[in-house]
């Protein structure tokens, strides 16, 4: 589904239906070999995070299909890992918490949903048949007036056409009145411009009158909206359903690349790369970008390799914080994405289809803000070998601007700097 009214057109589906494809979407999850697994159950637990957001809301839909992509990741894909064997510990506490928690609450959750497509369902069956009703009176209506304007004949009564007029020769035709021919009007009588006279226009266009009658006739024949349950209504606009496949937006404080190109000028004055990890929440189906976490790294002056991952998702773990992308500057040249920034980014926008990468040029005084095209760079990336620095075809383009997110006015970024 791409678009709100696809979604919304879902109620008119059979609910074990719209199941099935909320089951299929929440089974769409892939595990990339050459990405880290450590990736994965970081984003597993962010999944369960942005889950727990979305219950909260109401947003029930987007928190089984989350469910559905922890379970699928965990009980199938991760198995396919290289390095799966060596996550026994981690899958044991992870089976755990699956058993007595994760299926419990997404059955919970299937049952709901069924409940509540089950009367969007018959309300939708009850809204069709009572307009099936009213399309049978509107007819049956029609015709009662095509009758009685039958039977009135409009006030003329037919010659037939075997009728012979007998005309007696002794009597002579008289002339025409000539005051008749006086009402006469030829074209050349006609007035023009203003001097129009205010003749009616009944029989020649329809008057406004009518149209006005034509159009409430029309209205009257609109169906009306069904009465729905409010107290049964979603908590929720379906456009925002994960099912409507865009990029939900991701708003960054205005503030973020200037506090953040001052905590890295020290090494932009040595020609040295600088990153950090964009972190926030999900609130109301929006991701709000809150923290800069700068980890422990290595940097030159066209590349930055972080350290010490486990300090970054301890900062996350006690903020209870998701990622959303990551920030590094280019010292010395403009904002782009290199080869190298590519494959980062990827391993980014493979947990997050919304995460972006920042980057910032303090030299041309300029930020970019990009991520990889859904459609194509992503995938390239992806099944991309090669490491290093190394040529990519540039058409069609590999990445792109963001176009999903805000700059927030209102709030500060705040900063977690841990090479401290």
């Amino acid at each position: 589904m791409s678009s709100k009214t696809g979604v919304n057109c879902m109620t008119e589906i059979e609910p074990q239906a719209r199941m099935s494809y909320l089951i299929k979407h929440g089974n769409m999850i892939e595990v990339d070999p050459n990405q880290p697994i450590l990736r994965y159950f970081r984003s597993g637990t962010e999944m369960l995070r942005m889950a727990q957001v979305y219950l909260v809301e109401g947003n029930h839909e987007n928190a089984f299909i989350l469910y559905m992509k922890y379970l699928t990741l965990f009980l199938e894909k991760i198995r396919n890992h290289p390095d799966f064997e060596s996550k026994r510990g981690e899958m044991k506490v992870i089976n755990k918490k699956m058993k007595e928690e994760i299926m419990a609450n997404t059955e919970k959750l299937r049952i709901k949903l069924m409940n509540h497509y089950q009367r969007e369902y018959e309300q939708f069956l009850a809204h069709k048949e009572a307009e099936r009703k009213r399309e049978l009176e509107r007819e049956q209506e029609r015709r009662k007036r095509e009758t009685r304007d039958g039977n009135k004949g409009g006030g003329y009564t037919l010659i037939p056409a075997n009728l012979h007029v007998q005309i007696d020769p002794n009597v002579q035709p008289t002339a025409p009145d000539m005051q008749l021919l006086d009402q006469v009007v030829y074209p050349n009588d006609f007035p023009t411009g203003g001097k129009r006279p205010n003749l009616s226009d009944r029989g020649l266009l329809l008057s406004n009158e009518t149209d006005y009658r034509d159009e409430n006739n029309k209205r009257s024949n609109i169906p009306s909206k069904p009465s729905f349950d409010r107290s049964q209504k979603p908590q929720y606009d379906r456009s925002d359903s994960l099912l409507a496949g865009s990029l939900r937006t991701i708003l960054i404080p205005q503030d973020t690349m200037d506090v953040f190109l001052h905590l890295a000028q020290r090494n932009t004055d040595k020609n040295i790369e600088t990153c950090g990890i964009l972190a926030g929440r999900l609130s109301q189906n929006h991701l709000y970008i809150t923290h800069v976490i700068i980890p422990k790294q290595h940097g030159n002056a066209d590349s930055c390799t972080t350290m010490s991952e486990e300090e970054i998702f301890d900062v996350q773990d006690q903020k209870n914080l998701i990622t959303l992308g990551w920030i590094h500057t280019h010292p010395s040249q403009t904002a782009f994405l290199s080869s190298v920034d590519l494959h980062t980014h990827c391993s980014y926008q493979l947990m997050m289809p919304e995460a972006i990468a920042i980057v910032c040029a303090p030299k041309y005084q300029t930020n970019g803000f990009y991520i990889l095209t859904p459609a194509y760079g992503l995938n390239y990336i992806a099944e991309c070998r090669d490491t290093g620095f190394h040529p990519h075809p540039n058409d069609p383009p590999l990445y792109m601007d963001a176009q999903h997110i805000q700059m927030d006015q209102n709030q500060k970024v705040q900063v977690v700097d841990l090479r401290r």
